[in-house]
């Protein structure tokens, strides 16, 4: 996407050393634009532990490099291999427990690796992977954004003629928080694109601030209609008829249409339901989970430190600051994820299309994972 007029990815390899992963460190946007470098796969999994880079489809690709960079690392040490790149991909699979894009990638670059029969082209073939998962990953979001223009091209043929959608978006699903386009704003930046009047509610998503830091940073470098609006807001707008359409990303998904994301976006949904406006999911394969069938019950819901809540961070005086908002000995709890039920989606938006979540029309777009479940 845009970011100064120029184009822009949140993940990358230096094209002169491909053990070199650069990322956004997005704790700094939307102040500073700061580039960091990840030649570890220790590093790697602070990045992703500590929010340098967040969200599934990113945290996905991010940890896909990390086992190349495993790997890289293994080679110094051939006795203990094996065993280098397990414990790898333990630290990996430890850092952030609800996003199934992580262990997804990891599993896929690990299996490689050890099917790999040469250690000379271990590395090499978890390189070609990482970059495979990268660039499938930017296909897809695109994907979603074609699929997802149907549905705001339908929206724009029942408006008078240049009538503003409005969107509520909660979080960031955007290219930042995958490797380009994004998820939930795919369909934004492709209506915008084509020439529909968009217009974006972006809820400020508290503790950590992602819709107002980073959504809203997106959406204005690619001159976007947007306001930021506190979290609480968006049942305000939808009765008084100025939502037409909410659209938020996954964390995980399971087979049967239930939805993690974001803390917040269940209270969005159910919102929505109430006041009759369409609640979409936007999201890539790789988000679904095949071994889950109630989320509720069964999908891990990531609990964060407390200073995310008890501190805010802002720009004071050309720098960046935290402040305490909280009474200095009051404790917080800090649950990072919700799960939206399946009744409470009006549907799914996948790059090989729309379906109802549910398992039957899930399946109906994913015919090869009848056989796992």
């Amino acid at each position: 996407m845009i970011v100064n007029g120029v184009a822009q990815q949140s993940i990358w390899t230096s094209t002169t050393q491909p053990a070199v992963v650069q990322i956004i460190d997005q704790r700094f946007l939307p102040h500073e634009f700061v580039v960091e470098t990840l030649t570890t796969v220790q590093e790697v999994a602070v990045a992703i532990r500590a929010m340098h880079l967040r969200g599934a489809p990113l945290i996905g690709v991010a940890a896909a490099y990390g086992m190349y960079l495993a790997s890289i690392a293994a080679e110094k040490k051939l006795a203990s291999y094996d065993q280098s790149i397990n414990e790898a991909a333990q630290l990996l699979k430890a850092t952030r427990p609800t996003a199934v894009n992580l262990a997804w990638a990891v599993d896929q670059v690990q299996a490689v690796i050890h099917q790999t029969e040469t250690i000379a082209e271990k590395s090499k073939n978890a390189f070609a992977l990482a970059e495979k998962i990268r660039q499938d990953s930017i296909e897809r979001c695109r994907k979603i954004g074609e699929f997802g223009l149907s549905i705001l091209q339908k929206i724009a043929q029942q408006k008078e003629e240049n009538q503003v959608i409005n969107i509520l978006t909660h979080c960031n699903a955007g290219w930042l928080a995958c490797v380009d386009y994004g998820t939930a704003t795919a369909p934004i930046y492709a209506a915008h694109d084509a020439g529909i009047p968009i217009h974006v509610w972006v809820d400020e998503t508290r503790p950590r601030n992602q819709g107002a830091r980073l959504t809203a940073w997106e959406l204005g470098q690619h001159q976007i209609p947007h306001t930021v609006i506190p979290d609480n807001v968006g049942g305000h707008l939808m009765q008084h008829g100025q939502v037409d359409l909410v659209l938020v990303g996954s964390d995980r998904t399971t087979y049967t249409g239930d939805v993690a994301n974001k803390v917040g976006t269940y209270l969005k949904a159910l919102a929505a339901k109430a006041n009759e406006v369409p609640f979409y999911v936007a999201l890539p394969a790789s988000t679904f989970d095949w071994t889950i069938r109630d989320g509720l019950a069964e999908i891990p819901i990531e609990q964060r430190g407390a200073e995310e809540v008890r501190y805010i961070q802002g720009w004071v005086d050309g720098s960046l600051k935290k402040v305490l908002l909280t009474p200095e000995n009051s404790p917080a709890s800090n649950y990072a994820f919700d799960v939206t039920p399946a009744h409470l989606v009006t549907g799914l938006i996948t790059e090989r299309g729309i379906c109802a979540a549910n398992e039957k029309s899930i399946l109906a777009l994913f015919p090869e994972q009848k056989a796992t479940i």
